[in-house]
């Protein structure tokens, strides 16, 4: 049995491949000495806190609106454990695990910066809930994004103290504190600050925010790939994407959009068909046209988000926040904003490729401009369908993806009595993400599908050998043009094919793609 790979922890903030790897390959974490040092350190100064006389936020006081109530020390264990029961409010759905494994990387990943003062205990005992599989039940609904992820976090929280449902290793629900005992593990018992310390932090948006940003660094690619074979099916020119035409724009998604065009065309003897004298024909549709134009501008998104995320992973974030220097200080380092902004960006990308896409599928299966192929491309148009509901769909996915794109980051609803009088909403852009990302791999199945079979009715011209392989790839799942079939598993195994590499895997192997 191979086990899976394992995670350093430690004062140096855990990479994006690094919560891949944790979120979704089930990798497991370790707290390095450093880790434990920092932990230390961090602990003393709270205790120290605690035992004085000035009033200290969630150490000797309350929390929120009631913040201005002192807490007399026989109480401040039950402050923190008051404080993750009635945060664990969330509703709704239960949350993907993957995002919240994700969650609980990152929570632990700022409290090995010994910046949130906890126990070293308390940090080695979630790093153990990570290690046994056990995830945490969260639900859809709770967070506004402002002190952090409260309800989702609290979940985590509530497990760590025994209280709770969650999911063991083998996905069945069961009480936390069963699931503890199965694996070995004690309840924590949490003592001044502790509580707040793993509920304080952007947490779940930034988690999510990472995951998507490896699942786009993939779509936009397929984009290009499934993007550059409409341009073949449709008798399109790769003219255009000429190094020296992009350059006059000298956008980097954009040049590295067009870059991946030429490679995947390159060798296309249905390009070379109609690049001569004899055709007529000036220009192509913007579809087809400024395919690294709009795939482009969602890449240098995608990069700016990027950008984001890296600096929200070299952060702290819990309030009161303990300092090098020993201070411990109020601040407002939990607000979602940062994050929220660039989930909304990314939502709008999204939708603006999937809607171009829809274009391209949309303008194969139309006679009057396809160029020569058939209705829908049915085998028997009239009798047979064809593609004609699976465009549905995709027009139907896209008009899903437009709202998803209304941002929810301008939105605040003041909570607290007025304390937190303007919030972030970060975990509902992240939640909308999601739906988006998923939406795209589904839009861009079905443009593979399309440009597919448009391709293979395009004989005996033959494609470029990238698309090709594509092409071919595809053929293993789903069968080439003939009389109607039933076409929602053909979708299914095109997304598939797209959401685990196979799609980018086969065009790779031809070309590299940037």
């Amino acid at each position: 049995m191979t086990l899976a790979p394992e995670i350093p922890i430690g004062p140096t903030r855990p990479a994006p491949g690094d919560i891949v790897a944790v979120a979704r390959g089930g990798a497991r974490v370790r707290l390095t000495e450093g880790a434990d040092q920092a932990l230390r350190t961090g602990r003393e100064r709270v205790l120290e806190l605690a035992a004085g006389e000035l009033p200290a936020y969630g150490v000797s006081t309350g929390f929120g609106a009631l913040a201005t109530r002192h807490i007399a020390p026989g109480l401040r264990a039950r402050l923190q454990r008051s404080l993750i029961r009635s945060h664990a409010a969330g509703t709704g759905p239960e949350v993907e695990r993957e995002v919240v494994r994700a969650l609980m990387l990152l929570r632990l990943g700022t409290l090995a910066s010994g910046g949130t003062g906890v126990e070293p205990a308390t940090a080695h005992a979630l790093a153990g809930l990570l290690n046994a599989g056990i995830t945490p039940v969260v639900h859809e609904y709770g967070s506004l994004g402002c002190s952090g992820d409260l309800a989702p976090l609290s979940h985590v929280a509530l497990a760590l103290t025994g209280e709770g449902d969650v999911r063991d290793a083998d996905g069945a629900r069961t009480g936390a504190a069963d699931a503890l005992a199965a694996a070995g593990l004690h309840p924590v018992e949490l003592a001044a600050k502790e509580g707040l310390a793993l509920i304080n932090g952007t947490d779940g948006m930034l988690g999510m925010l990472v995951l998507a940003c490896n699942d786009l660094n993939t779509l936009l690619r397929v984009a290009d790939i499934t993007a550059a074979m409409s341009v073949e099916a449709l008798l399109g020119t790769d003219r255009v994407f000429a190094a020296d035409l992009q350059a006059l724009r000298p956008h980097p998604g954009q040049a590295a959009a067009a870059a991946n065009m030429r490679a995947l065309l390159a060798g296309s003897a249905i390009v070379a068909s109609h690049r001569g004298p004899g055709c007529t024909r000036v220009q192509d549709a913007y579809s087809l046209r400024c395919a690294p134009q709009v795939a482009g501008a969602a890449r240098d998104t995608l990069a700016h988000a990027e950008t984001v995320a890296a600096r929200e992973l070299a952060a702290v974030i819990d309030n009161p926040v303990v300092l090098p220097d020993g201070r411990v200080e109020s601040n407002g380092n939990f607000h979602g904003a940062p994050v929220g902004y660039v989930l909304d960006f990314l939502a709008i990308a999204v939708a603006d490729v999937a809607s171009i896409a829809e274009r391209r599928t949309d303008r194969m299966l139309d006679v009057s401009r396809s160029h020569g192929l058939p209705a829908f491309l049915a085998d028997d148009p009239g009798v047979d369908s064809g593609q004609m509901i699976a465009h549905y769909t995709q027009a139907a996915i896209v008009s899903d993806l437009k709202r998803l794109a209304v941002p929810a980051s301008v939105d605040s609803i003041p909570s607290s009595a007025m304390q937190e009088d303007h919030v972030a909403m970060g975990w509902s852009a992240a939640r909308k993400l999601r739906r988006a990302v998923d939406g795209l791999t589904r839009v861009l199945a079905v443009e593979l599908l399309t440009a597919a079979r448009a391709l293979d009715l395009r004989a005996p011209l033959t494609p470029a050998p990238a698309t090709a392989a594509v092409r071919d790839a595809l053929r293993t799942r789903v069968a080439g043009p003939g009389p109607d079939r039933h076409l929602a598993p053909e979708i299914a195994e095109a997304a598939g094919l797209i959401a685990d590499g196979t799609v980018l895997a086969a065009a790779e192997s031809v070309t590299p793609l940037g």
